[in-house]
Formats: structure tokens, sequence, C-alpha cells
């Protein structure tokens, strides 16, 4: 779907002079998206194999999410190379939507870890096993590539937008649940304040970045207007494209003691201007 050649949700005609325009940027931009999110990427898979060996609870959807981060970074460098061969672009095009539909399934695993630790703390801490963690990883991986293989057997481009709008879209729904049933339990909750805030932020920036970089994507399957449009189907490939690094982002705020220098600086910001304010009266 999002490659380069290939990613049109429809036959569109459009003028040469804006098609190479846009295909130009969106190169560009998957540059800049390759040069930054592999480095990083692979630097936090490190780390968090590294806190594995430690004898740290391992974030296994974490590590699985940044993974399928990894399989979309390599395919877009296939992308970017312009392979001649047809069979090789459609083989990274498998590729590259089942890790894209792992990535988000995978954003829903950790709003639903999240949610439960605040909502059922007692039975998340029983019945969290690497074995249940292990099971729900292997059903990510395996249900995106079956509803893949499964449109690509209907071979009907009308069938194939159904199927993923559908797909994209079942997320909306649960991650506004638990950011919603995370708020409702907080006041019942004996989670540590910092705790607290930390997964609060945790579950609005992943609806965030589900909402910004995947909602476009899903309207451009469902809409036959803009499927048609030229700029706001390149402007979807690009934003689901930087869903790797809005991850980096997420797996960052989700480190210990980063929303809290982050609250600390904006406290420290309004007290100093508070001291401004009354020094001045």
């Amino acid at each position: 779907m999002p490659q380069d050649n290939r990613f049109n949700y429809s036959n569109i005609t459009s003028s040469g002079n804006d098609f190479d325009k846009s295909i130009s940027i969106r190169y560009a931009v998957t540059h800049i998206i390759i040069c930054i999110g592999l480095p990083l990427t692979l630097m936090a898979i490190y780390a968090l194999y590294s806190q594995v060996r430690n004898d740290h609870v391992a974030p296994i959807h974490v590590i699985n999410l940044l993974i399928s981060d990894l399989i979309q970074l390599c395919c877009m460098i296939v992308w970017v190379a312009s392979p001649k061969d047809q069979k090789i672009s459609k083989i990274v095009e498998v590729f590259y939507l089942s890790g894209l539909g792992a990535s988000v399934c995978f954003m829903v695993c950790v709003a639903l870890e999240r949610y439960l630790v605040v909502a059922f703390p007692l039975w998340y801490r029983f019945r969290r096993t690497i074995k249940t963690s292990v099971v729900v990883c292997v059903v990510v991986w395996t249900v995106p590539l079956v509803l893949l293989l499964s449109a690509i057997f209907w071979d009907d481009v009308k069938v194939i937008c159904a199927i993923f709008s559908v797909f994209l879209l079942l997320p909306f729904p649960l991650l506004i649940f638990f950011l919603g049933g995370t708020l409702k339990a907080l006041s019942a909750s004996r989670v540590p304040s910092d705790e607290k805030q930390r997964i609060v932020g945790v579950l609005v920036l992943v609806l965030l970045i589900y909402t910004l970089l995947f909602m476009p994507v899903i309207i451009g399957l469902v809409a036959e207007g803009a499927r048609s449009n030229v700029t706001f189907r390149n402007l979807s490939v690009i934003f689901v494209r930087l869903s790797p690094l809005a991850d980096l982002v997420l797996y960052v705020f989700m480190r210990k003691g980063t929303i809290d220098k982050l609250l600390a600086s904006v406290c420290c910001c309004r007290m100093n201007s508070n001291d401004i304010s009354s020094s001045s009266v």
C-alpha cells in the first residue's frame, strides 16, 4: 500500500509536475526518517535488551513495538533503493503492511497494560506472566499477516481498502476507553502519584500518535474524495511513515524519570513566572 510507486488507493490521474514534486518530497522525508529512526530504534532495542539481561521486568510489548518499527524502516530502505524486480517490491510491501499492522496492535497492548495497572492492579499482578505475553505477541504478529494475505487473495482494491480501514479503525474506540477508564479509576487506585502521571501521559500520547498519524490513512481508505486528492494521499503516506519516530518518543516518555523531569520543568517555569509577576507588582 504505502510504497512510492504502488500506493494509489484507486486509479488516479494527476499532472506530471505535481506528481513528480510530491514523489520527491516523499523520498526526501523517507530518507530523513530512515537516517534518524534506524539508529535510534536499534539503540532503544539494545537498551531494553540490557534491562532484561539485568533481571528487570521485560517490557515485551514495547520491544515488539520497536521490532515492528524496525521492519518498517528496513522496508523503507528497500523502497528508497527502488528495486526493479516487482516480486521483491510485493514481498517488501507485505512485510511493511504486516509490520504496520503489528505496530498498531502493540500500541493497543501498551495502552491496555497501563489501563490494567490502574483499574485492576491485583488481577494484573497475578495474571501477568511471560507465557501470556508471548501468546499475545504471537497473535498480534499473526493477525495482520493473515488479514493481509486474505486481502491479497481477493485481489480487489475495494475489498483490500475495506479490510484495512476496519482493522486500523478498531483501536480508536479501545484507546479512548482505556484512557477514560484509567482517568475514572485513578482516584481509587493505590498506584504512586508519579506512576499515575506517567501512565496517563503514555495513554494520551498513544491516542495522539494514533489519531494524528493513522486517521488520515483511514480517511483515505474510506473516502473516495480523499483517495483522489494527490496532496492528501501523499501527506497520509508521510504521516504513517513517521510512526517509527513517534514510537521512539513514546519509548522515551515511558522511561522512569522522563515525565517527572518534564513536569518539574513546567512547574519551575510557572514558579519563575509567578515570582517575576509578584516582583513587578
